[in-house]
């Protein structure tokens, strides 16, 4: 793929840079996404409730239904009158690593620098003059990757827009780094 051939070192370098900027948001601005996942009120009264039930890692939703048939009876939409309504994500017990988030992090930012770089290899002749144009169809394509589907979670599972938003602005800080660093070792 004469992408990959031309565009290896640019694509990677990139991704590394934009695995940096993460980084320093999370750990040296711990302060923008501290209130994103506040503590669950009566936290311990509900680990005691739900631990017996041994739930097993998944995506969850309560009430949930086997079929639209379902949804339509007197009983679920009890349910869904009385609550509590979820959307919960049950992880795995026992100590967080970050080296497998780290790592899926690391290969979905090369993922999306490389389309970015695609994008840009088939919008874009090489050459001295064409920097800002790399600029702009690489950090649009990225900033789509990044934060082009986030809304959704929103929109359709009531995640918080602030959380939704912060994201974005996540996005669009990475896509302006992946445009740039596309734009700076675009070939001549």
């Amino acid at each position: 793929m004469i992408v990959l051939q031309t565009l290896w070192l640019p694509i990677l370098l990139s991704s590394v840079f934009v695995f940096i900027a993460s980084c320093v948001i999370h750990m040296a601005l711990p302060w923008w996404h501290k209130g994103d996942y506040p503590k669950l009120p009566a936290e311990d009264k509900f680990s005691e409730a739900v631990r017996p039930l041994s739930i097993p890692p998944g995506d969850y939703m309560v009430p949930g239904c086997d079929s639209m048939a379902e949804m339509r009876t007197p009983e679920f939409k009890e349910k869904m009158m009385k609550g509590p309504r979820l959307i919960m994500t049950v992880i795995p017990n026992g100590p967080f690593s970050m080296g497998k988030p780290m790592t899926l992090w690391f290969l979905y930012v090369v993922v999306i620098t490389f389309f970015a770089a695609y994008v840009s290899f088939h919008a874009v002749p090489f050459g001295e003059h064409h920097h800002k144009h790399v600029l702009r169809f690489a950090g649009v394509t990225a900033a789509l990757g990044y934060g082009g589907a986030l809304c959704q979670w929103s929109i359709w599972y009531s995640r918080s827009w602030t959380t939704t938003v912060k994201g974005i602005v996540d996005g669009v800080l990475y896509a302006a780094v992946t445009g740039a660093t596309l734009a700076w070792l675009w070939p001549q």
